[in-house]
């Protein structure tokens, strides 16, 4: 009797965990981050405090990469890998943007890091997070907030091309889950 209750449990078990696993790989992608709608305006600054948007986009494909930073070892290592493809991605005409939270300095220091000619463009106060539905409130590690504040934003990769149009939109399901750099340069390869 004592295994058929264990059995019963290991099942029940079983099935909350598969349960949980598809809620969370559904996290929903905005409905304004959608293939086929254009993406849509923002302002952002550049590594160097420039002024940058949406609007300087147009006119070529682009890869956006919405990285929470240094502190996240899932980001680091989705930059790392990508930096692999980097000059594939260029090749293909495209441009690679990075997208990271406050503040400016943090992001110099991840350009820094990387060493490559990726474009790192500042979301100041996670105004474009917020703008496209991909704000996280409260995830920053305690010993990150003095520098990075509490929010942040979910990972994400968009491709656009150079209409503007976003073609290709993936939310990582989980924070370790991100787009293979090879699907990315396929699909911006193809625009």
């Amino acid at each position: 009797m004592s295994t058929l209750i264990w059995a019963s449990v290991l099942i029940v078990a079983g099935a909350a965990a598969w349960a949980l696993r598809d809620r969370l790989r559904r996290r929903a992608v905005p409905k304004i981050l959608e293939p086929g709608n254009r993406l849509p305006d923002f302002d952002a600054v550049d590594d160097r405090g420039k002024p940058v948007g949406s609007a300087d986009l147009r006119g070529h494909p682009a890869v956006l990469l919405f990285v929470r930073g240094t502190w996240c070892p899932f980001c680091s290592s989705q930059v790392r890998e990508l930096t692999r493809y980097y000059r594939e991605i260029t090749a293909s005409g495209a441009r690679l943007v990075l997208m990271t939270p406050k503040p400016l300095e943090t992001t110099r220091r991840v350009a820094e890091f990387f060493d490559v000619d990726f474009e790192f463009w500042l979301d100041k106060n996670l105004d474009v997070a917020r703008r496209l539905g991909l704000l996280v409130e409260g995830v920053v590690p305690g010993e990150y907030r003095a520098e990075f504040g509490e929010d942040s934003l979910w990972p994400t990769s968009l491709v656009v091309d150079a209409d503007g149009i976003i073609r290709y939109t993936s939310l990582s399901r989980f924070l370790l889950d991100r787009p293979d750099p090879r699907k990315l340069l396929r699909i911006v390869s193809a625009l």
